[in-house]
This record gives structure tokens, C-alpha cells and sequence, in this order.
């Protein structure tokens, strides 16, 4: 769990959309759980004292301009890259932190062979930590269930695997260890944090992932034929993490069925987010030859 729970109603009342999304960030629950999972900021005197971290996310949205130019550096607008970004501010600045590294590449000669997330100094020692942003529909039958990005070809299961067969390790290897014993860092711990959405199927709950943390009310998914009573809304992609507010850009929602999966929400009298929920085409997921042929 994130240690800082208290401060999800936080993201509502701050004026900037980029610090709602950095409270977001740091104080939203992650997908799920699990041994190999670690909160950045655990050990941070944030943790110790939340009502800090709140004053510090307050500030920030007071003057948010040393945030919106660390945002805008680069043309990398994905949002796993911005999510990335919005941890890297935080460690950058947290007290009892020290971010010793981020996106550290991995190179044998001129071939890279992979890259560190982020290397993390605190009280509990020195961290290697993968860090992603998912969002992910449960799809199949309860004896089988399957939890697949919006696109269909990205799994939850699939993802976990190369986390831990292939990015975890990777601070552990020969050369990993030398290239940080030349930067004079100690051997790390690996874990990971992901943060994101997980979308039930709106006709028939599924069994969720192992570890994860449902909502009492989760977002879900389906087609236009079983879109439940709206108004809904179109929320663009680049805002897709806090929860909308009045202020945020929302899209009329278009007339017919979608060509590709659309995030909705629903927004109360004030114009907070009441609910989320993607609609999908008819069939989704679709699979990669009826892709190829459309």
C-alpha cells in the first residue's frame, strides 16, 4: 500500500493538472502487491509525516512552474514516460531520499543491454526500482481471466514476467555491479511500483490479479450497445492519471462505435470524476489478423 492513502482526496483541490497528477503519483494505490514491490518514498520523512508532503504538493501547485518545465523537457510524451518523470521531481526533492540515479543505461561496447529505472539511498538502504503505469481490462472467463491494455496485445501476466525475469535482475549482474561499484553505489535491492487502473468487464465481474487492490467501486469496460447511462465524456489520453476535476479538457462523446478503445468518465455537478469506464469496439480484443485486415 502507499503511505500516503490520506492524501488521495488532496488531488481534487489543487488548480494544476500536472500536480494533480504528481499527488496522484505518490499517493494512489498501486495495481497490486507483492513481495517485490516498495513504494519509492517508504522510507522518506514524507512517509513519517504525510501533512508534509501535503504542504510540499501545495506549494508546488501555488508555483508550478519548476514542475511544467521538468515535464516539458524532451519530445518523449508517453505517459509511462511522464509517469517516470513525476517520480523522478519527487525523489529529486524528497527529504530522506537520495535519488542517485535514473534511467541508467546498461552498456556492453556499444550494445545496450538494458536500463535502471531509478537508484534510491534511504534509511533502509539502496534500491534499484522498475517503475510503470498500467491500465489493463479483465477479459475471459473466471476459471481463465486475462488483464490486457486497452490495444489488446499487452498483458498484465506478461508484463509481471519481464519485470522480474528481465528488469529486476538486471541490477544484479556482472555488469551492472561493476558499473555501479565505479560510481561507488552498494549492491541494490530490485523492486517495483505500478501504478494505474484495472478495468472489470461491465456484465460479469472477473476474478482479480493476485494482489491486487480493488476499489470499492471499480472502473469497467464495455461496448457501445451496453454503455451504461451517461452523460460520459471522452478523456484524452494525456490525462488519464488524477481523476477529473471541472478544469479538466474532457471530449464530447462522438456518435457510433469506436474504431479504438476510448476512456470515458462520468463527472458530477461540481465536475468531479463520479466514474471511468472504457468503451471498446465490437469484439475487442480484437486479434492481430483481424487487425492487419482493417
Amino acid at each position: 500500500m502507499t503511505p500516503f492513502a490520506e492524501l488521495c482526496a488532496l488531488q481534487r483541490r489543487l488548480s494544476q493538472p500536472q500536480v494533480r497528477d504528481l499527488a496522484w503519483t505518490l499517493s494512489a494505490p498501486p495495481l497490486l502487491v507483492a513481495d517485490d514491490t516498495r513504494h519509492p518514498l517508504v522510507a522518506s520523512d514524507w512517509a513519517a509525516h504525510p501533512e508534509r508532503l501535503a504542504d510540499w504538493l501545495r506549494q508546488q501547485d501555488a508555483a508550478p512552474a519548476e514542475l511544467t518545465a521538468w515535464l516539458a523537457q524532451g519530445s518523449d510524451r508517453r505517459l509511462g514516460r511522464q509517469y517516470e518523470r513525476l517520480w523522478q521531481f519527487a525523489l529529486d526533492r524528497a527529504p530522506g531520499v537520495r535519488l542517485l540515479a535514473a534511467n541508467l543505461p546498461l552498456r556492453e561496447g556499444e550494445r545496450t543491454l538494458g536500463e535502471l529505472d531509478l537508484l534510491v539511498a534511504d534509511d533502509e538502504g539502496i534500491h534499484h526500482l522498475e517503475l510503470a503505469v498500467k491500465f489493463y481490462l479483465g477479459e475471459g472467463v473466471p476459471a481463465a481471466p486475462r488483464w490486457l491494455g486497452p490495444g489488446g496485445e499487452d498483458q498484465l501476466a506478461r508484463k509481471l514476467a519481464h519485470l522480474r525475469e528481465r528488469q529486476l535482475p538486471l541490477s544484479s549482474t556482472p555488469l551492472a555491479r561493476a558499473d555501479l561499484a565505479a560510481r561507488d553505489i552498494a549492491p541494490p535491492r530490485a523492486a517495483f511500483w505500478m501504478g494505474g487502473y484495472l478495468f472489470q468487464p461491465l456484465d460479469a465481474a472477473l476474478p482479480w490479479p493476485a494482489g491486487a487492490l480493488p476499489s470499492a467501486q471499480p472502473p469497467l469496460w464495455c461496448e457501445r450497445s451496453r454503455l451504461p447511462d451517461g452523460p460520459w465524456e471522452v478523456l484524452p489520453k494525456g490525462h488519464w492519471l488524477a481523476p477529473a476535476v471541472a478544469s479538466t479538457p474532457c471530449l464530447p462523446l462522438p456518435e457510433g462505435e469506436p474504431i479504438w478503445p476510448q476512456l470515458l468518465v462520468r463527472r458530477d455537478d461540481r465536475g468531479d470524476e463520479t466514474a471511468r469506464l472504457f468503451l471498446v469496439p465490437p469484439g475487442w480484443p480484437l486479434q492481430p489478423a483481424a487487425k492487419a485486415a482493417s
